[in-house]
């Protein structure tokens, strides 16, 4: 059974949207990124154990990711994304207060265009700083994610990888899940607006099922 979702990446210029997208899906970090230009598109296909029940055997989900540029000339491209997205991954820098800051005012972006519909996720990334880098803690992200009601909270490191995993595998189950819930688990998204047209890049695959290891302990949802 396969079910598709429309994730959209929102956050500042230079946080590691990019970067995030692309450790989930080549598992490579590359220090020398371009800004993005207006958006991109990949797609990957998880695959996950049965439903709630465990009894309706393998689930197949495909993310449909779409990076979005951080930069202001680019902001009037980015609600029409936004609107029939499932979806959106709000990514804030720990090491810049102004990026964290900025996430009220993504937020308020996807109510604007999505109301309640969409899942909300928000990402501390580089985790892998050192501390005296740090200009926001994880209890803040946490805190702001509880309070802006968002479905869950993750710090991530693009560079080595932290979190990573953990995180699309958290947020494939959540889809699953809200599928089930919504009877919607016949391949149409998460029963708010249906599968979301794609590109056609062919969709690469990663089992959830395997242990990401160490970094599998990094997940903090709130």
């Amino acid at each position: 059974m396969l079910t598709k979702h429309k994730i959209v990446f929102l956050g500042d210029q230079s946080v590691g949207k990019t970067s995030l997208i692309t450790r989930f899906m080549y598992n490579t970090f590359d220090t020398h990124y371009s800004a993005t230009v207006g958006i991109d598109f990949l797609s990957k296909t998880m695959y996950l154990d049965g439903g709630n029940s465990g009894e309706d055997g393998p689930r197949t989900v495909r993310l449909q990711l779409w990076d979005t540029a951080g930069q202001e000339r680019f902001r009037a491209l980015i609600p029409s994304y936004i609107r029939d997205s499932h979806v959106a991954i709000i990514v804030y820098d720990v090491s810049n207060r102004g990026s964290f800051e900025s996430v009220r005012r993504w937020c308020q972006y996807v109510h604007e265009e999505r109301g309640d519909d969409a899942v909300l996720v928000v990402v501390g990334n580089k985790r892998d700083l050192p501390s005296t880098q740090r200009c926001v803690t994880s209890d803040e992200g946490a805190a702001l994610c509880e309070e802006l009601g968002c479905a869950l909270f993750f710090e991530t490191s693009s560079r080595s990888g932290q979190g990573v995993v953990p995180l699309f595998k958290k947020l494939s189950l959540l889809l699953t899940e809200r599928d089930d819930s919504d009877g919607h688990g016949n391949g149409n998204g998460s029963g708010n607006g249906g599968a979301c047209a794609g590109g056609g890049q062919a969709a690469t695959t990663i089992d959830v099922g395997v242990n990401e290891g160490s970094a599998a302990g990094e997940q903090c949802s709130c």
